[in-house]
């Protein structure tokens, strides 16, 4: 490696892309290219650093399979920061093993690590953790140090594990120092800033207030019977029951329990389970169903009983009922979680890190930029959706299941 080559790459590891391209702008051999194409990576020109990367894998013979995989790798994290989920994930499983394979354990765990924030944003956390067990975090260098540990981080916060969460930011926020990177140090201060802000809302007994995550967590274990408008479920003690693909029974749930210990009138639960403005005979009947349904999916936890204007929830052991509910409101609330970490999502990105239809995510979105509460550019394939992040509120998908799909 020449005297630029070696320059220009101590100025990308400690973040002066501008640095770099000033030793190697001009230049067309094969280890330029790679360090011009991270270079506009860090500047933010995504397109022109992937079209860098893939000629200088081009140009490093078939004898430099440690150089063609950095370049897979580094083409990975553009794609990972551009949210461009679908790109293949063979290709960086392939590349760690040649990493590993000729010794740049280094560049292994990098590719790892990338790998495990893809499953973080896809929702596979099992995946995530089995993954993050196999990297040894001792040998590293701050930067990697640092990335390791935010994704530790992130994993617990899923996990609504906020002690594990809060120790490894601190020791991201200490590697991330020492490596002396700005980027890295504002991205463990916004990670952490997570876990300030409110995560959820707790309603008991027609009063709300925000919850932060720890307080989310310590929720799980306290008495009382508990409506979990995240899982969709009802639990107390350690009996839980899921009503996730039952909506209609949820939302009876969910609004007998705002209401207890009072009770709730047939019309209120018709606008709120059937979405009817008026409740008339066929809605009173549908109702009585429905009820009757919820009865048999709560016997364990909870009895119903009608009154004169219409059912009460009582609880057969519990001596409380609460609500656990999102900290925002909204019918297309996934999306807009995803979105509100400020990157540039493609339509297929956010289907697949919801689980659900290209479609369906195309029909949220049409509403959402109707009511300018997100905003495209580009057209066709290209067309990107972003949002900034709601002011004092975290994402809701930090809560550790997956949310259903309006």
């Amino acid at each position: 490696m020449d005297s630029l080559i070696n320059a220009a790459a101590l100025a990308l590891a400690s973040g002066d892309a501008l640095g770099a391209l000033d030793r190697v702008a001009l230049r067309e051999d094969a280890p330029a290219l790679a360090l011009r194409g991270i270079a506009m990576a860090q500047l933010g020109d995504f397109d022109r650093a992937k079209l860098l990367l893939r000629r200088a894998a081009r140009a490093f013979s078939p004898k430099e399979a440690v150089a063609r995989a950095r370049c897979v790798v580094a083409e990975a994290e553009i794609a990972l920061v551009s949210r461009d989920l679908g790109w293949p994930a063979k290709a960086l499983d392939a590349a760690r093993t040649a990493l590993e394979k000729h010794g740049d354990r280094l560049n292994a765990a990098h590719a790892g690590h990338l790998k495990v924030r893809r499953l973080l944003l896809i929702g596979r956390l099992d995946e995530a953790e089995h993954v993050l067990a196999g990297l040894d975090p001792a040998p590293l260098p701050p930067a990697a140090r640092a990335a390791h540990e935010l994704a530790v981080a992130g994993i617990a916060m899923r996990q609504l594990r906020t002690r594990p969460a809060r120790a490894a930011l601190e020791w991201a926020r200490h590697a991330a120092r020492i490596a002396g990177i700005p980027g890295l140090v504002a991205e463990v201060e916004s990670a952490s800033q997570a876990l300030e802000t409110p995560a959820a809302r707790l309603i008991v007994q027609g009063t709300e207030r925000p919850l932060l995550l720890e307080e989310v967590e310590a929720l799980q274990g306290a008495p009382g019977l508990v409506v979990d408008a995240f899982r969709y479920a009802v639990r107390a003690d350690r009996t839980t029951v899921s009503l996730a693909s039952r909506p209609v029974l949820f939302a009876l749930a969910r609004t007998l329990a705002e209401a207890w210990p009072g009770d709730v009138s047939r019309g209120e639960l018709v606008a709120r389970a059937f979405g009817g403005k008026h409740a008339d005979e066929s809605h009173r009947a549908r109702l009585r169903v429905e009820i009757g349904r919820l009865r048999a999916e709560l016997r364990a936890l909870a009895g119903i009983s009608a009154t004169k204007q219409g059912f009460r929830l009582a609880p057969r052991h519990a001596r409380a009922v609460l609500v656990l509910a999102r900290p925002i409101e909204e019918r297309h609330a996934a999306v807009l979680a995803l979105l509100a970490d400020g990157e540039a999502w493609s339509s297929s990105a956010l289907a697949l890190a919801l689980g659900t239809g290209q479609r369906s995510v195309q029909r949220a979105l049409e509403p959402l930029a109707g009511a300018g509460k997100v905003q495209s550019f580009g057209h066709g394939r290209a067309r990107r959706w972003m949002t900034p992040p709601v002011a004092g509120f975290t994402t809701t998908l930090l809560l550790p299941a997956p949310l259903p799909n309006d």
